[in-house]
């Protein structure tokens, strides 16, 4: 084969979710196929995944890939999206990853230096895919952590005696910036030395095939392969530039008429066309309009026709059946939001959170707790059916311990029996790949171990200090965001689908029983309670963001120190706009944090959750209806059968009924949802693709990820453009209409 002629040009064989959770769920990435097909001198040839990919041989060496304009470029890319996701994840609870969108917007802006830099520093100078990963890697850092600030800290503010009564986030930002800093580098630091055991030794036995950054590193090679690959680049990117402008102008100008562009209330348009009739409101009560939400109709694109099916019958059954059920034999009750108002009787909300413990609960407190043990059972079920992982797993970092320290001995002259037995060279699994990284290219040990070591003191500082937590209880907290982290990366690995709901809301279980009896106030409890999550939920996204960067770069053939670097400097950006994104929102919509509103423009369901979870398991008023907690059993053991089955009973021959299985992941967030309204556009959207791939592939594999990609940063970049025109005084509700909406407000 003649290399200097090679030319390489290739697509996924497969569906590929280009996000990670805190997202909407996705199919099993056993859809998504070990190898891809390509052509090398003008032979269709399979390549194998678990290796490094195949690159076009008339790609220049580029030195070092970790340019400033890589950097800056990724963490402006990437600030976009944490934008986007602090709006998403208040209004949704879902956040998605920067990695596709920085990688495609990065191509664009990069490509555009290098034609138009020239030989000038810094701007100019050849761009390649390293580069090109480093742009993704930085994107990622930037737009990660959000996920904190759509759930824990503002449920922190809506719990009695947890903040300062009066205080709003403006005055705690030091606090606020503080638990940042130890959520995003605690988890880089502690997952680093992870990099060889989850992408080099393990990867092809436990079929870790990191559905997304496998997707991100066949995009960006096909971006640069050539002639042809520099064409189809700029079509990607002129389609992502185009889906992104149309969603942000949509979700913009939607709020002068929201009713009209955004949100269609058909039952309340029946109730009055029909003289205000009282069945027609019922139905609206529960939450079933149409959302022109391209966000969502962006993630249905995405995850797929079994997920979004899952998630709407989901939603029917908790929104359509068993609440009204709940309702009608009182076991749960509504409230009326007539307010007196004879044309608008029978609209009722079935999602309070409020006076918990006091009154009969809501609809949507029952059905919150069969939707958490759903998540929590199915998740650590995909776990456990992968019980090889574990013992591997603690054994290999077991043998680098004992291998670092023995080396370390003998450095010095000394000898220890002990340590030179358990740090012996181990025999290589069956399958493992060679590290194509150099030894110089790695993240040296001093990295990670000094920035763990410096993290971990100024934890238990912060923590003490801050949030009034024993150094005791903060190794707890840091040893469950560890393990979470370890769970959620190979969970994520083979289903693309980071379970942090499920790590979050058992840390928030573990931490319920750890102060139980503790002699700690009720509010103190809760504080602790939702800090522990936090920790669990922020390092662990920041971890896996960093191992699925690791497989891009290992695909491409980045050196991974370059990565590391790349995505914490793009981490430090988002400890200080992260925060200072959620002062802003919280500043234009207080209902954020403070319940006392009866309406929001955010439905705020991760913010209720934890709130919830945190107070039943602190708080001796608060307990669980006894039938939603059987119903939660037994629930939570059916998902549980359906994992080891389809793991054990669906493989070979039969394991191509696997797709029809239901997504219980996707069923469990419709419950925790409190309105269908999501559930719908997503459905749309997986239809839309559905259809797409039928009929055209070719344009599919071309432009769908883009336009995903675009529909869901645009419309969040358009909230924050709504957040500060409501600032401003010059939003859709003091200069629009609301014609349309139920009760004339939507």
């Amino acid at each position: 084969m003649d290399d200097e002629k090679r030319e390489v040009h290739a697509t996924a064989a497969g569906t590929v979710h280009p996000f990670a959770e805190s997202t909407p769920p996705v199919e099993h990435a056993g859809d998504f196929k070990d190898d891809v097909k390509i052509h090398v001198d003008d032979e269709l040839v399979e390549e194998d995944l678990y290796t490094p990919l195949i690159m076009d041989a008339d790609i220049p060496d580029e030195g070092n890939p970790l340019t400033i304009r890589a950097v800056v470029t990724g963490i402006v890319l990437g600030s976009l999206v944490g934008a986007s996701n602090l709006y998403l994840g208040l209004k949704t609870g879902f956040t998605f990853s920067a990695n596709m969108f920085g990688a495609i917007f990065g191509y664009g802006v990069l490509k555009f230096f290098e034609k138009s830099g020239g030989n000038l520093p810094i701007i100019g100078g050849v761009f390649g895919p390293q580069e090109n990963s480093i742009v993704q890697a930085a994107a990622t850092g930037a737009g990660g952590i959000s996920g904190i600030f759509v759930a824990g800290i503002p449920a922190m503010y809506r719990l009695p005696n947890v903040m300062e009564k009066g205080h709003t986030p403006k005055d705690d930002i030091g606090a606020i910036f503080t638990i940042t800093l130890v959520c995003s580098f605690l988890g880089i630091f502690y997952v680093t030395p992870l990099r060889k055991f989850f992408i080099i030794q393990v990867a092809r036995e436990l079929k870790l095939m990191f559905p997304t950054p496998t997707a991100v590193a066949l995009t960006i090679r096909s971006m640069h392969a050539g002639a042809a690959g520099g064409i189809d680049a700029i079509k990607k990117l002129k389609c992502l530039g185009l889906s992104f402008f149309a969603a942000l102008i949509h979700r913009v100008t939607s709020y002068y008429a929201i009713g009209i562009m955004y949100d269609w209330h058909v039952f309340t348009w029946i109730h009055i066309w029909s003289g205000y009739t009282s069945w027609a409101m019922n139905i609206e009560s529960w939450g079933w309009y149409m959302e022109w939400t391209p966000a969502f109709i962006g993630s249905g694109i995405l995850i797929g026709l079994n997920p979004a099916i899952s998630m709407f019958v989901g939603s029917l059954l908790a929104w359509g059946l068993i609440g009204p059920l709940l309702v009608h034999y009182g076991e749960c009750i509504g409230k009326d939001l007539s307010d007196g108002d004879p044309r608008w009787d029978g609209y009722y909300t079935f999602s309070s959170l409020k006076n918990l413990g006091k009154e009969t609960p809501s609809p949507r407190y029952w059905l919150l707790w069969p939707g958490v043990m759903v998540m929590v059972c199915a998740s650590l079920a995909e776990l456990f059916v992968q019980y090889k992982v574990i013992g591997i797993g603690f054994k290999s970092l077991w043998n680098e311990m004992c291998a670092n320290i023995n080396s370390r001995l003998v450095a010095r002259g000394k000898t220890n029996a002990f340590f030179a037995k358990h740090g012996a060279p181990r025999q290589k699994m069956e399958g493992e790949v060679e590290d194509p990284a150099l030894p110089e290219d790695q993240v040296k040990n001093w990295m990670w171990i000094l920035g763990l070591l410096v993290t971990f003191v100024v934890a238990m500082l912060i923590f003490h200090f801050q949030w009034e937590m024993n150094p005791g209880l903060t190794i707890l907290a840091c040893l469950l965001a560890f393990i979470f982290s370890f769970l959620a990366i190979q969970i994520g690995a083979v289903t693309d689908t980071t379970p942090l709901t499920a790590a979050s809301k058992a840390s928030q279980l573990i931490f319920g029983g750890a102060t139980s009896g503790a002699g700690y106030s009720v509010g103190h409890a809760q504080k602790l309670n939702l800090v522990a999550g936090g920790l669990a939920s922020g390092g662990a996204d920041v971890a896996n963001a960093l191992v699925s960067d690791f497989r891009t770069g290992f695909l491409i053939g980045t050196p991974p120190v370059k990565q590391f670097i790349a995505q914490s400097i793009g981490s430090f950006v988002s400890v200080w706009l992260a925060p200072g994104l959620f002062v802003l929102f919280t500043a234009a919509y207080p209902c954020i944090y403070d319940d006392s509103y009866d309406s929001c423009a955010f439905l705020v369901p991760s913010v209720s959750a934890w709130a919830a979870v945190a107070q039943a398991v602190t708080d001796p008023n608060v307990k669980i209806p006894l039938k939603s907690g059987i119903f939660s059993i037994v629930m939570g053991v059916f998902s549980v059968i359906q994992v080891v089955f389809r793991h054990f009973y669906l493989v070979g021959e039969r394991e191509k009924y696997r797709k029809w299985l239901p997504n219980w992941g996707a069923i469990a967030l419709s419950w925790v949802i409190p309105a269908p309204v999501f559930a719908n556009a997503a459905l749309l959207g997986a239809i839309i693709a559905a259809l797409w791939r039928k009929y055209d592939m070719r344009t599919w594999d071309l432009y769908g990820y883009a336009v995903a990609a675009g529909f869901i940063a645009g419309e969040g970049l358009g909230g924050v453009v709504g957040a500060i025109l409501t600032l401003a005084g010059v939003d859709g509700s003091v200069k629009g209409t609301m014609i349309a909406c139920p009760m004339d407000s939507c």
